[in-house]
């Protein structure tokens, strides 16, 4: 008997654990969105025809501490960088099969609080 009082009030903290955890998170989402000092960098990489590129790796530098993020891009092509400084420029680029984009910078200047670069990767040079 003892033991089944145990193991609900052990279901009972994991839920109720679980649902502060998603409560948080929610929280940390809605401060984002009203939050001045804080964007999202979002976009699409698409291949020299235009078509998606899923599992593309897309390079974020940070201008000031020059910290570099990656992202690998979805089905669709997309990618997103969030919780980024808005004081701060970045440099963005995208890689796959040995092609490149070439790199966009968003500025601080830019005041979008969802900004969207998208990256068109260039075919390989030729070699002679």
């Amino acid at each position: 008997m003892q033991g089944a009082v145990q193991r609900i009030s052990r279901t009972v903290l994991a839920v109720v654990l679980a649902m502060a955890c998603a409560g948080l998170l929610t929280a940390q989402k809605n401060k984002d969105k009203d939050d001045p000092t804080v964007r999202t960098l979002q976009g699409q990489v698409t291949d020299p025809d235009d078509k998606p590129v899923a599992g593309g790796v897309v390079q974020l530098k940070d201008a000031r501490t020059l910290q570099v993020r990656s992202f690998i891009t979805q089905a669709n092509g997309d990618y997103r960088f969030s919780g980024l400084r808005a004081d701060t420029d970045y440099e963005v680029k995208a890689e796959y099969n040995g092609m490149s984009s070439d790199n966009k910078r968003l500025s601080n200047f830019d005041t979008r609080k969802i900004a969207t670069v998208n990256l068109k990767l260039n075919k390989k040079a030729e070699s002679k």
